[in-house]
């Protein structure tokens, strides 16, 4: 039975839609689910997995989230494991003030934050998973990495409950550490991603990889740490500092994607590379990660994936019913 377990009022401004996009990248990922309305994913939690579903319930000027879970009776533990996840996932406590500023007056730069002016700079729900996405994402589209995780969140995954369609969450350390590299090359790995995921996978779950301790480092010394992994390179071990620990600084230089937008909102004629991107970035210090989620975010408008959305002012209005 869901039940009503908690509400999160996040730092003014906050767009749940647009976080969600940025965290979900594509509309086939089905681990982060959004209908227009509520975002929904089956969290593990300490106590088992739960489905969550969140929905904004007042204008990102004044905002308001709803959290509903279900799978579990509501606790404190639950609720605490709930809003830490959440925390992680949609960011709700971030301040973004000090960037609005920075960006008042900038052209270009100001016009893209006012775009998307409400979005948080998302995280996953664990720095295993931004691992495990950075490898999956190697040397493949987007859309064909999201396929591969949603294949391996439906094998892998724990249940919420037995039901046949019942949502799973990502899979963690345990679920990965006792398989062989042919058993992810049927989900459409290759041998040496599945041989890296494994391994990084027994070395948490055997207890000799504490991967959460990175985000006590610094940014050389977690860099240096993730570089020492198997199948791990610079464009991955970027994307998880930004991504997996939070570093908003970080611009991923070699995510060709990622270069191939900054090139697009520059008007630039000539492809870049990683040093190429940082020189053009020099001037929006030390907001280069921020910059590479609202060109995320430009990108997923410019193809069509974000729909038309409601004035802010709107956000959440229809929804206040439900929160009797």
């Amino acid at each position: 039975m869901t039940q009503i377990s908690l509400h999160i009022k996040p730092r003014p401004p906050f767009r749940l839609d647009l976080t969600v996009w940025t965290l979900r990248r594509r509309p086939d990922n089905e681990m982060d689910r959004w209908d227009g309305q509520t975002y929904r994913r089956v969290l593990l939690l300490p106590t088992g997995p739960v489905k969550v579903a969140v929905t904004q319930v007042e204008p990102p000027e004044t905002p308001r989230l709803r959290v509903s879970v279900d799978g579990q009776p509501i606790s404190t533990l639950v609720k605490d494991a709930v809003a830490s996840a959440l925390e992680r996932l949609l960011g709700p406590s971030i301040d973004l003030g000090e960037f609005y500023r920075f960006a008042e007056g900038q052209g270009q730069l100001d016009q893209l934050v006012r775009r998307f002016r409400g979005m948080k700079p998302p995280r996953f729900a664990t720095v295993f998973e931004s691992v495990i996405n950075g490898i999956a994402s190697q040397q493949v589209s987007r859309t064909v990495a999201i396929l591969v995780l949603n294949r391996l969140t439906a094998k892998y995954g724990a249940a919420v409950s037995e039901e046949e369609n019942a949502g799973r969450a990502f899979p963690c350390p345990d679920d990965l550490a006792g398989l062989q590299p042919d058993d992810l090359r049927q989900i459409g790995l290759s041998r040496q991603k599945g041989r890296s995921m494994i391994e990084l996978a027994k070395s948490i779950a055997e207890g000799r990889l504490n991967l959460e301790g990175l985000t006590a480092l610094s940014e050389e010394d977690a860099l240096e740490r993730l570089l020492e992994l198997r199948g791990v390179g610079r464009w991955t071990a970027e994307y998880v500092l930004l991504r997996g620990l939070g570093r908003t600084h970080i611009f991923p230089g070699d995510d060709v994607g990622a270069r191939n937008n900054l090139q697009r909102w520059l008007h630039l004629t000539k492809p870049l590379d990683y040093s190429t991107v940082h020189r053009m970035l020099k001037r929006w210090r030390p907001y280069g990660g921020l910059i590479y989620f609202h060109l995320l975010l430009d990108r997923l408008a410019e193809a069509g994936f974000l729909p038309e959305t409601a004035p802010q002012s709107q956000i959440g209005q229809g929804d206040r019913t439900g929160d009797r």
